[in-house]
């Protein structure tokens, strides 16, 4: 659980990541023109669009998946760490702490409004290939006892996205972009020592059921 604890704490970051802090980004990017409020709103629907995608292919699928959930968490960390990449090249670095009026700095490359809707789409795609796969590994680690595996599970997530929430007001762009690619690796490799074990359990399982 502690192992799973640093996965957990690495989507409590991205979720108050794409669900507050990268919306407030597009809004503030004078660069947009008068469509960059609208943006928001299809930024959100994007996010919603990789979520549904993520969770029909890797959560009604994984039936049938014979590689385990490595394969699908290592997509979603590929996926997250792309997204970010993009977003620190099209978005200014104050955009989370500029004012009402928004901001006029440039960022690396010239802002466009499409790669910004598909960095939502992105996030929202790689937010549902970690959430199957943690339930899924807590279900199956915690079978007989579930409730408080899925109460620390939720206490860690809230925490770390309150923590992001508070520190989204006053860190520059690179800074909390760099911190969720920190976490998002350690939490992935976390994640495959887990699943590691996990899959030792059901070889140790098949053997008792052959003797």
């Amino acid at each position: 659980m502690l192992l799973l604890s640093i996965t957990t704490a690495y989507t409590g970051l991205e979720l108050t990541f794409f669900s507050g802090v990268y919306g407030t980004c597009i809004g503030a990017v004078s660069r947009f023109g008068a469509e960059e409020k609208s943006l928001i709103g299809l930024s959100g629907i994007s996010v919603g669009v990789g979520e549904i995608l993520g969770g029909s292919l890797f959560g009604l699928l994984s039936k049938n998946n014979r590689f385990g959930r490595n394969p699908v968490v290592l997509l979603g960390t590929l996926v997250h760490f792309v997204a970010f990449y993009l977003i620190f090249l099209n978005m200014p670095a104050d955009a989370p702490i500029a004012p009402l009026e928004g901001t006029d700095s440039s960022a690396y490359i010239k802002s466009s409004k499409e790669v910004a809707i598909f960095c939502s789409f992105l996030l929202g795609l790689g937010d549902s290939c970690f959430n199957t796969q943690l339930l899924s590994m807590l279900g199956f680690l915690y079978s007989e006892d579930s409730a408080p595996a899925f109460a620390v599970f939720k206490f860690v997530q809230s925490i770390c996205a309150a923590v992001a929430f508070f520190y989204s007001n006053y860190l520059l762009l690179h800074w909390q972009l760099l911190l969720m690619v920190i976490f998002g690796f350690f939490g992935t490799l976390s994640f495959f020592a887990v699943e590691w074990e996990a899959a030792a359990i059901i070889a140790r399982g098949s053997d008792y059921g052959s003797i």
